[in-house]
Parts: structure tokens; C-alpha cells; sequence
């Protein structure tokens, strides 16, 4: 790996940005690709270099042939995080889905009487307000935000902080009526349109959840959806199942 490639990697890793490192198999010349970015001497097409940023997405290195050679995508992502904010029922079906799932789970509620290790067990738990939290833990490109207080004291303060930070996916419980409520305070807040569209709201595909379970499966399932968005995109009657 040439210099500049590697300065690349550790700077993509620092900043925890997705990167994956294509090496043609043949010639050995490498890339560093990112999600916004190529860098190195591996001349890559457009057809290339999309399968290497769905290798991104769909984090899974991978070789792939093309044009008469083969490519070999690295893929060096950031851990998978999930902070929910809210020791409620649902969460604490969540919680182990998500792990489940791959994600690193922290359970944000400073109501200690909820947040107890008795009732997430093996879930990291912090009592910090969600603002202050969510400050500390610095939500990337590979962090769900999931609020599920409808409380808008501990919401509101956790979706303006998510907001104003690079979480993949951000999502607030409550009934339609509550989400309008809430976009309307978080827009006299100062946040556009464009910036509350990022929030999923009613949280979790629309499939008929009653019980903190079922809920918890359809936020996940939302989670899991916007993750890999390349595929909702190419799979129409997900998309439409999850806005029904």
C-alpha cells in the first residue's frame, strides 16, 4: 500500500467515514474509495466504482470482475452504533435486536428509575441528558438515532442534537399527530424542511406492530432498510410497504 493510499485509510478511520480499499488482482494498483471520494492510482469506471461503494453499504468485502480484470473491495467501515434515547418497554426489546444485529447499543434516559442495568442487561446505559450524550458519543455516518420517550423534554433535545450530527438514521415513536406537534417545535427551533425529512416518524415500517416486540422488530426493520438504501431504492415494494 503506497503512502498516500494509507494517509487516506487513517484519515477516512479517523473520521470514521465508510472506505473500502479496491486492488486490481492483476496489477496490484489500489484505491482508497469512500462514499464521497477516490484517492490512489487505480483508475476506476463508473460501474467499478459503484460496486465498490455498494460493498460499502452492504459492508462485506468482495471481489468482483469487471472490464476483463479483477477487483478486490476492501471494505473498512466504522462500527455499527445505536443510541436509543428512552428506557422504555420497547427499548428493551430493541436493545437485543439491535445487538443481534450488529449494533453497538447505548441506552440514553436520565430517569434512573428507568435506566437500570436490571432491565438492559449487558446494554451500555449513561444518565446524561440526550443533548450532552449525544455531544459526547458524536453520532457518524454508521449511527441510528431511535427516540421513544414522546416525552419532547428528553425527544426533543436527542433529535436536534442527531440532527446537527451525521447519523444514518434517525427516528422518533409517537402517532402522527405527535410528530407533527414535534416537527412544528423543532422547526421554530430553527431546522428546515430538508433537516427534519431526515427523521423517521412515526418510527418503523408501517406492518401493523402492537407490542413493544413487534415494534421494536419494525424499527429495526427500518433501521435495516435505510441502511442499505441502495436496495430499498431497487426494490419498490419495500419502499412503498414502508410509507403505507
Amino acid at each position: 500500500m503506497k503512502r498516500a493510499i494509507l494517509d487516506a485509510l487513517l484519515e477516512a478511520r479517523g473520521k470514521k467515514l465508510p472506505a473500502a480499499l479496491a486492488t486490481d488482482l492483476k496489477s496490484g494498483s489500489q484505491a482508497l474509495v469512500t462514499l464521497s471520494a477516490v484517492t490512489g492510482g487505480l483508475d476506476l469506471n463508473r460501474a467499478e466504482l459503484a460496486n465498490v461503494r455498494s460493498a460499502i453499504r452492504d459492508d462485506r468485502s468482495q471481489t468482483f470482475d469487471a472490464n476483463a480484470r479483477r477487483i478486490f473491495a476492501q471494505v473498512f467501515n466504522p462500527p455499527l452504533r445505536m443510541v436509543v434515547v428512552g428506557a422504555v418497554h420497547i427499548a428493551q426489546s430493541l436493545a437485543p435486536i439491535a445487538s443481534l444485529a450488529g449494533y453497538a447499543v447505548m441506552v440514553v434516559d436520565p430517569r434512573r428509575a428507568f435506566a437500570t442495568g436490571e432491565r438492559f442487561p449487558n446494554v451500555e446505559i449513561t444518565h446524561d441528558w440526550p443533548d450532552d450524550a449525544l455531544m459526547r458519543l458524536v453520532p457518524d455516518r454508521r449511527t441510528a438515532v431511535v427516540t421513544l420517550t414522546h416525552d419532547p423534554k428528553i425527544d426533543d433535545p436527542a433529535l436536534e442534537a442527531a440532527l446537527r450530527s451525521d447519523a444514518f438514521y434517525i427516528g422518533a415513536l409517537g402517532s402522527t399527530r405527535t410528530h407533527a406537534k414535534r416537527l412544528a417545535r423543532l422547526k421554530e427551533s430553527g431546522f428546515d424542511d430538508a433537516d427534519l425529512g431526515r427523521i423517521h416518524g412515526p418510527a418503523g415500517l408501517s406492518i401493523g406492530a402492537k407490542s413493544p416486540a413487534e415494534i421494536a422488530i419494525a424499527i429495526m426493520a427500518q433501521v435495516t432498510g435505510v441502511l442499505h438504501a441502495k436496495e430499498l431504492a431497487a426494490k419498490s415494494s419495500v419502499k412503498e410497504l414502508g410509507r403505507a
